[in-house]
């Protein structure tokens, strides 16, 4: 029994001490994304899709999706609360190619996320923004080819959206908007700093370096698909993602796990069956698993 109680001792040694590194090099970026993302959904969101909204009266064409998907990364709301403020731009006659370029960057990333993503490293930081924005193009430019003027999306029975930072006093309103944020990502972060502690002390970076790493095609594959299950919070993926990275994950395979992730978790998944259709939801799954595929080759190839 002494021997027993001595191995569970010595593993929890070691836990804590993996634990304890992850959460000192990542809490910071997880405290900043926090404080910036609460920040602008206080004082800039309604700026932000105000600008979104005056795409409406340019003449872009299918240019148009580009600025689409840059406001999409730039706003903080989720799916739940992309969608209604969609609707009330397709009610007001905006093109549904620009509306797929916003809600496919939205869907991928965020200015939180992008803060939290800096514990990342500069370049794989660098290829998340860039892939989101190029896959956010790509959604719109492709609605906009076979769609055309035909609606792609389908709005009915989504009201307005719905503000919930109507405190009068600023600063309240701010941490009100900080505590909301804190409980929704902070135990998935929690969750993804234990995992990462496990992942280091019980898969042999060997093994990592292996199937992410040695075989980029497999590993590209490999990611892109495992992204689908793991992937419930943002913040809660980057302790793991820094983790493979260090064991010697390739960047194209991390490429792919990002994109992947989130496009295909289960709360925005229903959120997009709702307004999309069965058939229509099939071709965003398919665009999704196809873009990271190409995007991951390709980040692999470059470097």
């Amino acid at each position: 029994m002494r021997e027993v109680w001595e191995v569970l001792h010595r593993e929890f040694v070691y836990l804590w001490y993996y634990f304890d590194i992850q959460l000192r090099q990542i809490f910071g970026y997880w405290v900043l994304g926090m404080v910036i993302g609460s920040a602008i959904s206080v004082f800039a969101k309604d700026k932000l899709h105000r600008l979104f909204g005056s795409l409406s009266g340019m003449r872009l064409g299918a240019l148009g999706v580009i600025p689409a998907s840059l406001l999409g990364i730039a706003s903080p709301l989720c799916m739940y609360g992309t969608i209604p403020i969609a609707a009330s731009f397709s009610r007001g006659g905006m093109r549904h190619d620009w509306l797929a370029a916003f809600m496919m960057s939205s869907i991928l990333l965020n200015p939180q996320l992008i803060l939290y993503s800096g514990a990342l490293g500069g370049q794989v930081l660098a290829i998340r923004i860039i892939s989101c924005c190029l896959c956010g193009m790509a959604a719109g430019w492709l609605v906009g080819f076979f769609y055309k003027e035909r609606p792609f999306f389908d709005f009915t029975g989504f009201d307005g959206p719905k503000n919930r930072d109507t405190d009068p006093n600023l600063v309240f309103r701010f941490l009100k908007n900080l505590g909301r944020n804190i409980k929704a990502t902070g135990p998935m972060f929690l969750l993804g700093v234990i995992l990462s502690a496990l992942f280091q002390r019980y898969v042999p970076s060997e093994w990592v370096a292996e199937l992410f790493g040695e075989n980029e095609g497999f590993g590209v594959l490999l990611a892109a698909t495992i992204g689908v299950p793991l992937y419930a919070c943002g913040g809660g993926t980057i302790p793991l993602l820094q983790a493979w990275l260090l064991d010697g994950m390739s960047s194209g395979s991390a490429a792919a796990f990002m994109l992947t992730g989130p496009s295909t978790k289960i709360t925005n998944l229903g959120a997009l069956k709702t307004v999309l259709g069965f058939r229509r939801f099939l071709l965003y799954l398919l665009f999704v698993m196809g873009f990271s595929l190409i995007t991951g080759l390709l980040v692999d190839f470059i470097f």
